[in-house]
C-alpha cells in the first residue's frame, strides 16, 4: 500500500496571532476613547477627591489659619443636623412630585401627539421648547412676568375667577418651584414616551381593534405594558437631574420663605456662601453623592431585571 502524502490533504493552517499584536489592536481600539476618559477624570473624579479631602478638614473662609484635620466630626455634624435632614426630605418631596406629575403629563401629551392631525409638527416643536430653555432663564421668566403679584400673567388669567394680586412666591413658594420643574421636564418625558409609542407594532393594535377591544382596554393591556420600560427610564433620568435643581430655588425663592424651598443643592450653597463652612459643606456633599449613587444603583438593577424579564417573554 502506497503511503498517503498528508501535505496534499491537510486543511488550511490556522494562523496564530501573537499576544503582543492582540494587545496592540486592543489599545488601538481604546485610544480614541482616551481623551474622553481623561476629560471625565479631570472634570468629575479629581474634584470629588478634593471634596472628600476637605470633608475631613475644619475649614472656614472667615477664620484665619486655613484648614486643619478634624477627622469624622464634619460627618457627625451632618447626620445630627436637623437642617440637613429637612433639606433631604424637601429634595425627595420636590423630586418625586415633579417627576410623577411630569411623567403623567408626558404620557398624555405623547398619546395626543402620536395621532395624526393638521399642524402636528408645529405642536411638537412648541411642546419641546420649554426643555430647550436654560434653567436660569426659565426661573427668571417665571419669577417675574408669570408670578409677579402686581403684573404677573398668572394673576391676570385668574382674575375672572376672583384671584387678585397673589404673591405666589411667598404664599405658595414650594408649589411654584415644583410647577416650574414640571413645566421644564414634561417635554423630556413626552419625547421618551412618544418614542415608545412609535416603536409599538401597528399589527398588534390592529389585531386588538379587529377583536373588538376598546381604546381604554387596548391602552391598559397593550400600550401601557409596552411603554413600561420607557416610563421607568424617564423616571430614572428625570430623578437624577431634578435632584440637583438649584437655579429655580436660588433665583425664584432663595430657599425661602424661611427654609420652605431649601433642598440639598441650596443647602450646600448656603453652607459655603453664608456659613463659610467648607468642611461641613464638603461632608454634606459627599453624603449626598453616596445616597444618590445608592438610589441610582438600586433603580438601575431593578430596571435591568425588568428588561431581562420582558426580553425573556
Amino acid at each position: 500500500m502506497a503511503a498517503v502524502d498528508t501535505s496534499t490533504v491537510a486543511g488550511p493552517q490556522t494562523r496564530v496571532r501573537p499576544r503582543g499584536a492582540s494587545r496592540r489592536d486592543a489599545w488601538q481600539r481604546r485610544l480614541p476613547l482616551l481623551p474622553a476618559l481623561i476629560y471625565t477624570i479631570v472634570v468629575t473624579q479629581i474634584p470629588f477627591l478634593v471634596t472628600l479631602w476637605y470633608s475631613f478638614q475644619n475649614y472656614f473662609f472667615d477664620v484665619p489659619g486655613g484648614a486643619h484635620w478634624t477627622g469624622l466630626s464634619n460627618y457627625k455634624q451632618v447626620f445630627s443636623s436637623a437642617a440637613f435632614r429637612s433639606a433631604l426630605l424637601r429634595t425627595v418631596e420636590m423630586t418625586a412630585s415633579a417627576v410623577i406629575v411630569a411623567m403623567v403629563l408626558g404620557v398624555v401629551f405623547a398619546l395626543l401627539l402620536d395621532r395624526k392631525f393638521l399642524g402636528r409638527g408645529v405642536v411638537r416643536t412648541l411642546i419641546i421648547t420649554p426643555f430647550l430653555i436654560m434653567p436660569a432663564a426659565a426661573a427668571l421668566v417665571w419669577a417675574g412676568p408669570m408670578l409677579d403679584p402686581n403684573f404677573g400673567l398668572l394673576n391676570y388669567l385668574l382674575q375672572p375667577f376672583g384671584v387678585h394680586h397673589v404673591a405666589w412666591l411667598s404664599t405658595h413658594a414650594l408649589g411654584s418651584v415644583i410647577v416650574v420643574m414640571i413645566w421644564q421636564w414634561t417635554p423630556f418625558m413626552t419625547l421618551i414616551v412618544l418614542a415608545g409609542l412609535q416603536s409599538q407594532p401597528a399589527d398588534t393594535l390592529e389585531a386588538a381593534k379587529v377583536d373588538g377591544a376598546g381604546a381604554l382596554a387596548t391602552f391598559r393591556e397593550l400600550t401601557l405594558p409596552h411603554l413600561r420600560p420607557y416610563i421607568e427610564l424617564g423616571i430614572l433620568l428625570g430623578s437624577v437631574y431634578l435632584v440637583n435643581v438649584f437655579d429655580a430655588v436660588r433665583l425664584m425663592t432663595n430657599g425661602g420663605p424661611g427654609t420652605t424651598t431649601t433642598n440639598l443643592p441650596f443647602y450646600l450653597y448656603e453652607q459655603v456662601n453664608n456659613a463659610f463652612d467648607v468642611g461641613g459643606a464638603a461632608a454634606a456633599g459627599v453624603v449626598t453623592v453616596i445616597l444618590t449613587i445608592i438610589v441610582a444603583t438600586f433603580a438601575l438593577r431593578l430596571f435591568a431585571r425588568v428588561f431581562q424579564f420582558e426580553g425573556a417573554n
